[in-house]
């Protein structure tokens, strides 16, 4: 069976690659992975940006920022804390569990320290349970997604300061 790490760059791969589907299978086990195509997007953009139906729209008068210099300062500052923020993201689309069983305590909490070989949750997909790495050494600094929660792939899953 392939590893984590070998279906992310599989699925980079693919991602630039004009390959549409992809699938793989052994031992019983089967990967199929397919791209997004420009029609989805482009039909689910049509009806996000379609407006509704005609109804009057009410509008509120505007306030300006009281003080511009704080929100740069603000702004900055988060720009600052992001650069030192590690995302763990989600490989693939699946169920995200914290614990190994539910009667199990989670891998990882706020404040866990992690190291980029430790295991930080469990994504099942296709009743394939896949242990997910940290990648990076650091502390748990939040936890983005619920227990039993479906995530997407790319899904930012922890935020960890390195």
């Amino acid at each position: 069976m392939l590893k984590i790490q070998e279906i992310r760059e599989l699925i980079k791969l693919i991602d630039n690659s004009t390959i549409d589907k992809f699938t793989y299978e052994h031992d019983g086990s089967k990967i199929e992975l397919r791209k997004r195509t420009q029609e989805a997007e482009t039909v689910v953009q049509s009806v996000i940006a379609a407006p509704p139906a005609a109804q009057p729209v009410v509008q509120a008068p505007v306030q300006q920022a009281p003080a511009p210099v704080q929100q740069e300062e603000v702004k900055a500052e988060q720009k600052q804390e992001d650069t030192n923020l590690h995302k763990i993201t989600s490989p693939m689309v699946g169920t995200f569990y914290s614990a190994s069983s539910p009667e199990a305590g989670p891998y990882v909490q706020v404040g866990s320290k992690v190291q980029s070989q430790s295991v930080v949750c469990i994504v099942e997909a296709m009743k394939l349970f896949n242990e997910i790495e940290a990648e990076v050494s650091g502390e748990i600094v939040e936890i983005l997604v619920e227990n039993g929660q479906l995530v997407e792939y790319g899904q930012p899953l922890f935020l960890v300061k390195a």
